[in-house]
């Protein structure tokens, strides 16, 4: 029997995405005109990410879950779990372009995610036209599309959008999001008033800075294979509830040793990985009260085999970094 699931958690690209179904009805959306533009390119260090991600087998059911269902996926978890590096992995996987990232903080506003306008390097370029009689000062050379509006676009399929650290926000930026979430798109009304003046079509610049802009109609933006979002939190905060009702929640536990030393298998020197056994113990002993990451671990195995091999104290300096590390930013 066909596995009903799209994601595999294989890290190999493969066409899986064209066997999705078609969505619930009041899941269903129809922008358009399709957009054919050829997505960026991706970075090596992103493929290099995606294509080294492990994770539990629970989280692909989920993952999977929220691809069906065209729901976004609120991915919680300690920093350092893989949180974003899912994002990536999915993106990778299904051949859906590189992610499309909007990092969140306590300033961010839904608008920041949608789109920008530069109104003063409009006014300023008007006023020049008129001294020089050139009337150039088309509106779209003064909107780009942010994260979440270049992932409303109009796509066959989906684009996959990473909210980062959804918990640090302003306390109204999750209930700002319901809309979109829900409609599957979002006006601009500078481009609304231009329509208004018989300008319907307007070229505009997207997030993916390397690739030519995309036509918006008639001021608004819909999408027609609903984006691949993902949010994670560290859990600093919680939720409104009507925000949580449209999202598939999915927590990532830490690792347990196993898959620790799959993690390490995958990413380091085979001949490092040969000697992590006890490292791996002393990171699972001391991962808890000094609230260590897994990149700590990859970290300290890293640097101590290396030190080892000139003569350094490993135990030692294993046991420094595991004290004098951050954890990072997941």
């Amino acid at each position: 029997m066909t596995d009903w699931r799209i994601f595999l958690g294989t890290n190999a690209p493969h066409d899986g995405i064209t066997r999705l179904p078609p969505p619930q009805s009041w899941r269903a959306f129809d922008g358009g005109p399709p957009i054919t533009a050829e997505l960026p390119a991706w970075s090596p260090v992103d493929i290099v990410r995606a294509s080294l991600y492990q994770a539990d087998p629970q989280v692909f059911d989920l993952v999977n879950a929220a691809l069906y269902l065209r729901r976004p996926l609120l991915v919680t978890g300690k920093p350092g779990v893989g949180k974003s590096t899912l994002a990536l992995a999915v993106a990778h996987e299904l051949g859906l372009g590189p992610v499309l990232r909007w990092p969140v903080t306590s300033r961010t506003t839904l608008k920041d995610g949608l789109y920008t306008y530069d109104a003063i390097r409009r006014l300023h370029d008007v006023s020049t036209a008129k001294e020089q009689d050139d009337a150039e000062t088309d509106i779209g050379r003064y909107i780009t599309l942010g994260p979440l509006g270049t992932a409303l676009l109009p796509r066959e399929q989906p684009r996959v959008l990473l909210i980062d650290e959804i918990d640090k926000s302003d306390i109204d930026l999750p209930n700002d999001l319901l809309n979109a979430f829900e409609e599957g798109e979002f006006t601009i009304p500078e481009l609304e008033r231009a329509a208004r003046g018989e300008q319907t079509e307007v070229s505009v610049s997207t997030a993916d800075r390397d690739v030519d802009g995309v036509v918006v109609q008639g001021g608004r933006v819909r999408c027609r294979a609903f984006p691949f979002v993902v949010l994670t939190s560290n859990q600093e905060r919680e939720f409104p509830p009507a925000f949580l009702r449209r999202c598939v929640p999915l927590q990532i536990l830490p690792p347990d040793h196993d898959e620790l030393m799959r993690i390490v298998e995958a990413r380091l020197d085979p001949e490092i990985s040969t000697e992590a056994a006890v490292l791996v113990t002393e990171f699972l002993r001391r991962r808890d009260a000094d609230d260590l990451a897994t990149d700590h671990l990859l970290n300290a195995l890293y640097l101590t085999f290396h030190a080892a091999r000139g003569g350094g104290d490993r135990e030692q300096l294993a046991h420094q970094l595991f004290g004098h590390l951050s954890p990072p930013a997941t």
